[in-house]
């Protein structure tokens, strides 16, 4: 998921019905990127974005899985069109296509590219 589906998730704000679907499935293997963690903590430390102060174990309770950057992952985002300059983006569009997973996103940029993807 993007980072701010993760952020709505947990902070209870409004997302699509599938999204919502999929994120309360106990059964889906749902992932966290450690990009999404990486991209939080940024702005946190910028004064830009309040983080919650549990966020791993928020994330584990919700039964997310979190996804470390592996090589494959890096190197794919090489090959990606210019659709979105933000790297953390980048990187999960990255890895759902290294890893064959749906990425849910408001995201315009991020469903531009060519991965399953589900509107947040």
């Amino acid at each position: 998921m993007d980072t701010h589906v993760l952020l709505w998730w947990l902070g209870g704000q409004p997302l699509s019905k599938q999204a919502v679907e999929i994120l309360g499935d106990a059964g889906a293997d749902t992932l966290v990127s450690v990009a999404s963690i990486w991209e939080m903590s940024i702005k946190q430390a910028q004064g830009r974005l309040e983080v919650p102060p549990e966020l791993g174990e928020a994330i584990t309770s919700d039964g997310f899985d979190v996804l470390p950057i592996q090589w494959a992952h890096a190197r794919r985002v090489s090959q990606l069109p210019d659709h979105h300059g933000d790297p953390f983006d980048r990187m999960l569009v990255a890895q759902a296509l290294v890893e064959d997973c749906t990425i849910i996103s408001r995201d315009q940029r991020v469903l531009q590219y060519d991965v399953p993807s589900v509107q947040a």
